[in-house]
């Protein structure tokens, strides 16, 4: 029985995303949020929103870097 467990763990531990797929996705769709909604790409952008987006991607960039550490 417990040989059973540990294959079934297995299998799902390699059909589970990774960690560094699921922070690129949710990145995606941080900045799809932004251009749709926040209009970050607008010709009139402020530096707030300017900002935003940097500092969304300086979360991506450690979010990667920390989730590629461990392996």
């Amino acid at each position: 029985m417990a040989i059973r467990q540990k294959m079934v763990f297995l299998y799902l531990k390699n059909k589970i995303m990774k960690k560094s797929s699921l922070v690129i996705i949710i990145y995606i769709l941080g900045i799809i949020f932004g251009a749709v909604f926040l209009d970050i790409w607008n010709a009139e952008t402020n530096p707030k929103k300017a900002l935003l987006g940097i500092s969304w991607t300086a979360l991506f960039a450690i979010g990667l870097y920390y989730s590629e550490k461990n392996k």
